[in-house]
């Protein structure tokens, strides 16, 4: 089955079926990830995220449902967020070895690397991920129980609404972001705009058949920037660990060269990242979703394929 939330069914069904579908991929993740945890944790995190960009699209629909829900993955994200961490910064660090291959031809980032690889190989080794993963699994399976309580309006302009409310209240996120990314410059608020954009490109996927205007490009644009914003992200931890009193990284000497690199890469990724969100979270949220909720109302409405399931209760 499709991460996309198909029109012709009743919602409550669809979305239920996506958070039954999402969670269980996470699960076959966390148990790839007790011998392979590099890839898998991070394949599980991204599993949570879709789950957590689809309840707050139907928030509005079961409030009480779907704030538990996000509460529930955003706390396992968390269990597994530290080992996961320690295998994008190594990644960090090849992405600057590659867009600065003259000034680290010298080998200068090694020692660094090489520090950040035994970080890694420390946190994947030790028992307190085992019981990370034993925490994890069992929270996604009780998830998995309850993903039949939840009750969403089923009619075609309910549904309609709760929808385009919930495309709406990421746009307006994304929007807020942007506004202090550009005034600020804050690592918080480039965090939030990544956020919002990886909720944004998620709800593309989900609406994809709702959705009123051509989307491809779109979600391909949002695709690129969030990663783009994911460089970033790692950018700010990896300074953040260059600068602690504690020196994780190596003396100043070690990490002259890397400090330099993060500078000129934290700069040319700031300003490509506000020049892309301007242009995709430019428009007035408002007046983008009132097109997506006409839409999706005359869909949800429209005429049922005979093949299909029955057809929305009204």
């Amino acid at each position: 089955m499709s991460f996309r939330i198909d029109p012709r069914l009743p919602l409550t069904g669809e979305v239920r079926r996506i958070l039954a579908e999402e969670i269980g991929k996470a699960l076959a993740h966390l148990d790839t990830a007790r011998s392979r945890p590099e890839q898998a944790l991070h394949k599980c995190r991204k599993r949570l995220k879709s789950t957590r960009a689809l309840l707050r699209l139907v928030r509005s629909g079961d409030e009480t449902f779907c704030d538990t829900e996000n509460q529930c993955y955003r706390n396992v994200a968390g269990l597994l967020a530290g080992p996961r961490e320690a295998t994008a910064l190594i990644e960090t660090i090849d992405r600057l070895a590659a867009s600065f291959p003259e000034e680290s031809a010298g080998g200068g980032l090694d020692a660094v690397r090489e520090r950040l690889v035994d970080r890694q190989h420390q946190l994947h080794g030790t028992i307190g991920l085992g019981a990370a993963i034993d925490a994890a699994t069992a929270a996604c399976e009780e998830g998995l129980s309850r993903v039949e309580a939840l009750a969403l309006p089923d009619q075609p302009e309910q549904a309609a609404d709760v929808l385009a409310e919930g495309a709406r209240v990421t746009l307006r996120r994304a929007r807020r972001a942007l506004e202090k990314a550009g005034a600020r410059g804050e690592a918080d608020d480039f965090h939030d705009l990544r956020k919002a954009a990886k909720t944004h490109g998620m709800h593309l996927s989900l609406l994809g058949r709702l959705w009123p205007t051509p989307i491809k490009a779109r979600r391909k644009a949002v695709d690129e920037m969030g990663e783009r914003l994911g460089d970033l992200h790692d950018v700010f931890v990896l300074r953040a660990l260059l600068d602690a009193d504690d020196q994780p990284l190596g003396d100043r000497q070690d990490t002259r060269l890397l400090g330099k690199l993060l500078k000129r890469s934290e700069k040319q990724l700031k300003k490509t990242c506000l020049a892309e969100a301007a242009e995709l979270f430019g428009d007035s949220p408002k007046r983008s979703t009132r097109k997506l909720a006409r839409k999706a109302r005359d869909d949800l409405a429209g005429p049922h394929d005979e093949a299909s399931a029955p057809a929305i209760a009204g």
